[in-house]
């Protein structure tokens, strides 16, 4: 039987307990290498989902405390978008996914992990991405460290 060896993934899962209030304001206080953060605006940012469904897994998210996706102001909702577009673009070119997937989770039922403030998902897919460790032993294989690929992307960042 071979073994995956992966210490860094049981910080991950006890900080997961341990962790109180939102993960996005204590992001957008942290700093990029503690917080994940890769690029920063003025009305949002984007982070690495500590979390990831695949390797690149960003999250953007307003600077503002909120909610209700009705509720993002339009220049919120503009930089947002423009920071997911940059932000795949960042993924094409370093990581060469075949695809992705953006979208937003709204609600708990929809799969919002987190539902008290708002963010959009870019996913970076590949062919056969979803490959036997996760449907057979509830286990995803990652290959890069988060902090290297946090580092790889706000190198390669492209600002529209």
């Amino acid at each position: 039987m071979k073994q995956l060896w992966a210490p860094w993934r049981l910080e991950y899962i006890k900080s997961a307990d341990e962790e109180t209030g939102c993960i996005f304001c204590r992001a957008a206080e942290a700093d990029d290498e503690e917080g994940l953060v890769v690029k920063r605006g003025e009305l949002a940012f984007v982070l690495l989902n500590r979390f990831p469904y695949a390797s690149g897994h960003l999250m953007i998210a307003p600077y503002r405390h909120e909610g209700e996706f009705g509720e993002l102001t339009s220049e919120e909702a503009v930089e947002i978008h423009r920071l997911a577009s940059a932000g795949q673009a960042a993924l094409a070119e370093t990581m060469r996914p075949q695809g992705f997937n953006l979208g937003w989770n709204l609600g708990r039922i929809a799969g919002a992990g987190v539902v008290d403030h708002v963010h959009q998902h870019v996913v970076p897919r590949w062919g056969g991405d979803t490959n036997f460790m996760p449907v057979l032993a509830d286990v995803k294989v990652l290959p890069e460290a988060l902090a290297d690929t946090r580092r790889t992307l706000a190198a390669a960042w492209l600002v529209g």
